[in-house]
């Protein structure tokens, strides 16, 4: 045999291994594709129920009434009756402001009435004898006309004085520093022995205890949905506070006021709820949550909490297209009732989503539907398998 026909031999021969490699290969990846299959879920539409619309949102604590006290005449500041942080009544004593200089004022505007009121007495007396007088012609009608004129200017000068007198008497008033409401006191912001005057600035600050206010924030669009939810009862919603560290105050608070215009920089609506605060437990200016409850039931969306995954983006569920598709759809949720969770944003009733067989699915992937008895079987099936297994493997 020639070297020539050896040479096509073996040059055949390669050609035929290469082909049923080749041939082997192409099977094999065909056939693991075909062995592929689609992961089996259940799958189960958005459901919805009637529901108490929720909100939350940050709030802060103020007070109904923050008064400055101030000092309304000048002088130097003798004495103070109360000690920092105590509570207070209107009407009660908080400073005093030396009162010489005033009580010296009143004690001259009342002598001076009490002069003018002797003559005035005086004058009506001599009028009295006048109007007999002048009926006989014992004094001229001039004369009569004057002694009335003087009686007149004294009636005057009486109700001037008076008037003086009352006003020193008020500004004598002015040197007792009174609460003008009731609450707790703040810092004493200018001590004893300090002359102040009525430009001096708060002596102190009182903040009314009970009640006691939240204000809060609302967006646009959840503000519109409250007012759609409630419509006519749309006043005296209850709402809920939670302190920084998460416990629930013990009292629940009434949402009785919003403010008439939305806020340009935020575009919020400040809302307002009363708190009742007989402990004095809520502070002015502390930072609080609020939860605010709709005062009727609105539809809502809702999913099985199981049917709910959790990554650092956020919760999320399985959506499913009419391809069966599955699909990764973030959403936000409200409030939770029994093992479901009320959906705010993400999907809507009727989407079909997957609620078992999580853990197989891949985005984007397609999914085969399979019904909770399928499910049940097949459970039941692999469970007979293993302990068939198990029994042989005692066995020997």
């Amino acid at each position: 045999m020639s070297k020539k026909n050896i040479y096509i031999i073996i040059l055949a021969l390669i050609l035929l291994f290469a082909g049923i490699w080749a041939y082997r290969a192409i099977t094999g990846k065909n056939s693991g594709n075909r062995g592929k299959q689609a992961p089996q879920v259940i799958i189960e539409p958005v459901g919805e129920e009637e529901i108490i619309w929720t909100y939350e949102a940050p709030g802060r604590v103020t007070s109904k009434y923050q008064v400055n006290v101030l000092a309304r005449i000048s002088g130097y500041l003798r004495e103070s009756y109360f000690k920092e942080g105590d509570f207070v009544k209107a009407g009660q004593n908080l400073f005093k402001i030396e009162p010489e200089e005033f009580s010296n004022a009143a004690e001259v505007a009342q002598a001076n009435v009490k002069n003018i009121e002797a003559r005035l007495t005086y004058a009506e007396k001599q009028l009295k004898r006048a109007q007999e007088l002048v009926k006989n012609d014992y004094i001229s009608k001039a004369q009569y006309d004057e002694m009335l004129s003087n009686r007149d200017s004294l009636v005057a000068q009486l109700a001037s004085a008076k008037a003086s007198n009352h006003d020193t008497r008020r500004i004598l008033s002015y040197t007792d520093v009174k609460a003008p409401v009731d609450g707790r006191v703040g810092i004493i912001k200018v001590t004893l022995g300090n002359y102040v005057t009525p430009s001096s600035g708060p002596l102190t600050t009182i903040n009314s205890m009970d009640p006691i206010y939240v204000t809060f924030p609302m967006d646009t669009g959840d503000f519109a949905t409250l007012m759609q939810t409630d419509k006519d009862n749309n006043k005296n919603r209850k709402v809920e506070l939670y302190f920084s560290s998460g416990v629930k105050y013990e009292l629940d608070g009434v949402q009785d006021f919003h403010d008439n215009k939305v806020d340009e920089t935020t575009g919020t609506v400040t809302m307002r709820a009363t708190f009742a605060n007989p402990k004095n437990i809520l502070l002015h200016g502390e930072f609080v949550n609020v939860k605010l409850y709709s005062n009727n039931k609105i539809k809502a969306p809702v999913v099985p909490q199981v049917a709910i995954q959790e990554n650092q983006a956020g919760k999320y569920v399985y959506t499913v297209d009419e391809n069966n598709i599955a699909n990764l759809t973030y959403i936000k949720t409200g409030i939770q009732t029994g093992d479901k969770w009320v959906v705010k944003e993400g999907v809507k009733a009727g989407d079909r989503i997957v609620v078992d067989g999580l853990q197989k699915v891949v985005p984007g992937s397609p999914v085969q539907e399979i019904t909770p008895e399928e499910k049940a079987k097949m459970v039941s099936l692999e469970e007979h398998n293993t302990d068939k297994k198990n029994k042989k493997k005692g066995n020997k």
